[in-house]
C-alpha cells in the first residue's frame, strides 16, 4: 500500500468530513477504506457506491455511512477541547505513520502535530511493572529526549506512564487506544493534561469512545508506526507489549529489549526478543548508536510523489455471476494471501479484488496487513 498523495494546501472541513463520514462506516477499516477510494477515484464516489457494493457482497440491509451532521457534531466536540483531524492525503499526516500497510486514514489530535515528524522511538512494557523497570524507562527516555528523539508509548500505567514522565519536557507523544477524550487509566488525569500541552495525543477511535480490548492492538500499531526503533523495557510472554515488538517488526522498525533475571516472569518477554534477534540495550546510547547507522531502507518508506490512490477501475469490469462462490470455496478463517487467491481461483485480479471489496462491507471477510484476507465468524 502506497502513500496517499499529500496535499500541501489547507483541506477543506468538507473533506475532512467526508473522511470522517466514510472511516466510520461499518466494516470500513483501514486497507477497506483504501481499497475503496483506489477504485471509485475519490472519497465522495466511494460513498456513493457503499449501499450497492454491500448489497452485492449480500448484505441484507444496504451499508449506509454516517449522515454529515453526525461527523459534524463530532468534529465540532474535538475542535472545541483543542483537537483537530488530519487526514492521509494531508501533508501534517506523519510520514512514518502512512508508510504503514492499515495506516489510520483519520487520526485525532490534540497538540503538537510537527513532533510526529521528527526521529521518533517508541517505548513501551509492563502495566505492572517493577520500581527499577520504571526507573529505567524514565531514565531512558529522558536521555533518548535530551539527544533528539521523540519518545511514543500508549499512556497506560507503569512503563509507557514512566517514559512519558522522563521525555515530558523534551517532546513525547501518547497513543491512546479510546476516543482521545476519553483518559485510561484515571490516575493518568494529569499526565494526559501534561502531555496536551506540551506533546501530542493521538487517537484513531471516534470522540467518546472508551476503549475496548481489540483497541489495544490497533493503538500499538500506532504507536509502533511513528516510531523508527521500539524499546521493550518488562514484559510477560503474553502481553501487549511482544504484540507491539511484533508489529513494529513486521513494519521494518528496529526492535530493542532490556534484559531482566530468567526468575521475573516481566523479564520472559524482552529475554525472549533478545534471544529471536532484538537488539540488547543497557542504556540509551545503545539505542542512539543503533539509530545513526538506521538506513530507513526496511521501513519501506515510500516515496512522496507516488499516490496511494491510483484512480478508478473501470466499472464495466464486473465479476462473473458464480466469482463470490467461487472465492468463498477458497477462503477459511486463516487469512489467506490474495495473491494465491487469485492463482487458485482462476479468475481476473480486478474480478477478485472487486468481490472481495464487496465481502469486506457486507461484514463477511476481513482484510489483514499483507495483503491477506479471511472469512468473518459470524
Amino acid at each position: 500500500m502506497t502513500l496517499p498523495k499529500r496535499q500541501a494546501e489547507t483541506v477543506s472541513v468538507t473533506e475532512k468530513l467526508n473522511w470522517l463520514r466514510l472511516v466510520r462506516t461499518e466494516n470500513v477499516g483501514p486497507m477497506t477504506f483504501y481499497r475503496l477510494v483506489g477504485a471509485y477515484g475519490s472519497v465522495e464516489r466511494a460513498l456513493e457506491r457503499l449501499p450497492e457494493l454491500s448489497r452485492r457482497g449480500g448484505r441484507a440491509k444496504p451499508l449506509k455511512a454516517p449522515d454529515m451532521s453526525a461527523v459534524e457534531k463530532e468534529y465540532e466536540a474535538l475542535q472545541k477541547i483543542g483537537g483537530d483531524i488530519v487526514t492521509a492525503g494531508e501533508e501534517s499526516y506523519p510520514l512514518a505513520l502512512a508508510a504503514i500497510d492499515d495506516a489510520p486514514p483519520v487520526i485525532s489530535i490534540l497538540g503538537n502535530i510537527e513532533l510526529a515528524h521528527k526521529g521518533c522511538v517508541g517505548v513501551v512494557g509492563a502495566r505492572n511493572s517493577s520500581l527499577n523497570g520504571r526507573k529505567f524507562a524514565e531514565k531512558l527516555s529522558r536521555e533518548l529526549g535530551e539527544n533528539g528523539q521523540v519518545v511514543v508509548s500508549g499512556l497506560a500505567r507503569g512503563i509507557d506512564t514512566a517514559a512519558h514522565t522522563g521525555s515530558l519536557r523534551t517532546g513525547t507523544i501518547a497513543a491512546v487506544a479510546g476516543g482521545i477524550d476519553i483518559i485510561y487509566p484515571e490516575e493518568n488525569k494529569n499526565l494526559y493534561e501534561q502531555i496536551k500541552e506540551q506533546g501530542l495525543i493521538i487517537a484513531e477511535s471516534p470522540l467518546g469512545v472508551p476503549p475496548v480490548a481489540q483497541s489495544f492492538p490497533r493503538r500499538n500499531r500506532i504507536v509502533s508506526g511513528l516510531s523508527k526503533g521500539m524499546v521493550v523495557i518488562e514484559a510477560t510472554m503474553r502481553s501487549g507489549s511482544l504484540i507491539t515488538a511484533r508489529l513494529a517488526g513486521e513494519q521494518g522498525r528496529d526492535v530493542y529489549a532490556v534484559p531482566g533475571h530468567p526468575f521475573d516472569p516481566r523479564a520472559q518477554g524482552g529475554n525472549h526478543l533478545i534471544r529471536e534477534g532484538a537488539t540488547l540495550i543497557r542504556s540509551a546510547d545503545d539505542i542512539l548508536e543503533a539509530i545513526r547507522s538506521f538506513s530507513g531502507k526496511s521501513m519501506h518508506e515510500p516515496k512522496a510523489p507516488e499516490p496511494r490512490f491510483h484512480g478508478p477501475i473501470p466499472e464495466d469490469l464486473d465479476p462473473p455471476e458464480n466469482a463470490t462462490d467461487i472465492i468463498l470455496g477458497h477462503l477459511s478463517y486463516s487469512p489467506v494471501a490474495v495473491d494465491e487467491l487469485i492463482r487458485t481461483c482462476l479468475l481476473s485480479i480486478s474480478a477478485v479484488q472487486t468481490v472481495l471489496l464487496e465481502m469486506e462491507l457486507a461484514g463477511r471477510v476481513k482484510r489483514h496487513p499483507g495483503n491477506k484476507v479471511s472469512l468473518l465468524q459470524e
